[in-house]
């Protein structure tokens, strides 16, 4: 929790290294759920109780989840009262896209479109 303010205001580029740890922290079934509910959830976040009740896992098991990705830099913590607050870190989200799109096209304007996207989904 104590570096919640490091993981929000980061904007430098993603090195290697903090790609494959972010990658790492989503290729986890459960992370990659709460990943995902709290980037529906905005940037207000939900309290850890609510992330529980919603995915149906075990407060210990959450526990565990939560710091992985606290720890890839995807979210953010903060204490609200009695509840500590899980934001997904938009931030980190938006450099981890960057990293993985930085070559794209070989530096040319994008040459992927929607319609390539799908055709490629439902190939």
């Amino acid at each position: 929790m104590e570096n919640a303010n490091s993981i929000a205001t980061q904007a430098a580029p993603l090195t290697s290294t903090a790609a494959i740890a972010a990658l790492a922290a989503l290729a986890q079934e459960s992370r990659l759920a709460v990943f995902r509910l709290l980037v529906q959830a905005g940037p207000q976040g939900m309290a850890a109780t609510k992330i529980a009740e919603a995915l149906g896992i075990a407060p210990s098991s959450l526990s565990f989840h939560l710091k992985e990705l606290a720890h890839a830099r995807l979210v953010t913590a903060s204490k609200a009262g009695r509840s500590i607050i899980y934001a997904a870190n938009y931030a980190g989200m938006n450099g981890l896209l960057a990293f993985l799109t930085e070559n794209c096209c070989a530096g040319a304007p994008c040459c992927v479109t929607e319609s390539h996207v799908q055709k490629d989904l439902t190939s």
